[in-house]
């Protein structure tokens, strides 16, 4: 057993012990960061890939209302509605994806093909306010402590399944990483046309991980819901989660396994630490401030806060003296 592996060890042991010492309120914000940092994680396995998506606040807002509607309006339980809800968002995946993997529509036309997928999903919800509560939102029935309509009043049970998912995400994300795909997906995001020649099935690759990054997106989105118990779509969809996503992927670093987590946690101490400074008087400061550290990160570090510190910790390449 390495140093990797007793660390990572050491790092569940606490996680396992957290909500036991924690109080209340950082517990949640610890189900918070575990909940965004598995979306986020599922972001990255897409954009690591050069697959950038503007429109993930369109899979999160599928699976966090799809569960919930039908709880209030027909008593199915979240155990059936939430596999279902991952089912629709797949299949808007691939709705969305196929056409553009088979016409080639790449880079930032692809991005703008998944800002416009956000708004739509944003919009029908909005539009459909008889059924959905609109931009008033939507709270799913409570009826107390449940395991039938996932329903804990203790913080401590979401933290378990927050925690559960959090680690689903990371093998999902390693997986992908390290299995025979990653080859075929990184010759694609070079480039497309060399990897077609060599035999690469393109359209297959790019809907494979487009359709995994999207179901497990939904996953994140229903649990979202459940956890908070209130539904907006400004929160679970559109352009603004959207975007929230992106930047604590690329901040914390999409190409490192812990990187999303990172970014979620700085978003969460971000949002909060902006609730307590402004309070109601700028209500729009978190987007705000998310736009422009985008595009700082962007530019001035690219590969997110631990892609920066792994390449910091790299010793520096010895080039041999001319003769």
């Amino acid at each position: 057993m390495n140093e990797r592996h007793i660390a990572g060890l050491a790092g569940l042991g606490v996680l396992l012990a957290l909500p036991f010492i924690t109080p209340a309120y950082f517990l949640h914000l610890l189900i918070q960061i575990l909940l965004w940092g598995f979306i986020y994680t599922a972001w990255s396995i897409m954009g690591r890939f050069g697959l950038v998506s503007l429109g993930h606040g369109a899979f999160m807002g599928v699976g966090a209302y799809v569960p919930a509607l039908l709880w209030n309006y027909f008593d199915i339980t979240p155990w059936l509605g939430i596999p279902l809800g991952i089912a629709l968002s797949a299949l808007l995946g691939l709705i969305i994806g196929y056409p553009c993997f088979r016409l080639r529509v790449v880079g930032h036309y692809f991005a703008l093909v998944t800002l416009a997928l956000g708004q739509v999903v944003l919009l029908s919800i909005v539009a459909a306010r008889d059924i959905t509560g609109g931009s008033l939102g939507l709270t799913p029935r409570s009826i107390g402590h449940s395991w039938y309509a996932l329903q804990f009043p203790d913080k401590i049970y979401f933290y378990t399944i927050a925690l559960i998912v959090w680690l689903l995400g990371l093998f999902v994300w390693r997986w992908i990483d390290r299995g025979i795909g990653r080859e075929a997906l990184e010759a694609i995001s070079d480039d497309e046309e060399a990897a077609a020649a060599i035999g690469i099935d393109v359209t297959r690759e790019k809907l494979r991980v487009t359709i995994v990054s999207a179901a497990l997106t939904a996953l994140g989105g229903a649990l979202f819901g459940q956890y908070l118990m209130y539904l907006n779509p400004e929160t679970v969809s559109g352009i603004g989660v959207s975007l929230q996503i992106v930047f604590a992927a690329i901040a914390g670093g999409m190409y490192v396994l812990l990187g999303p987590t990172v970014g979620a946690l700085l978003t969460i101490a971000l949002t909060e630490g902006l609730r307590v400074w402004f309070g109601a008087s700028f209500v729009g400061a978190a987007n705000t401030i998310y736009g422009i550290l985008l595009i700082l990160f962007v530019i001035f570090m690219p590969r997110g806060i631990l892609g920066w510190l792994e390449a910091a910790r790299r010793p520096p390449v010895r080039t041999a003296p001319a003769e």
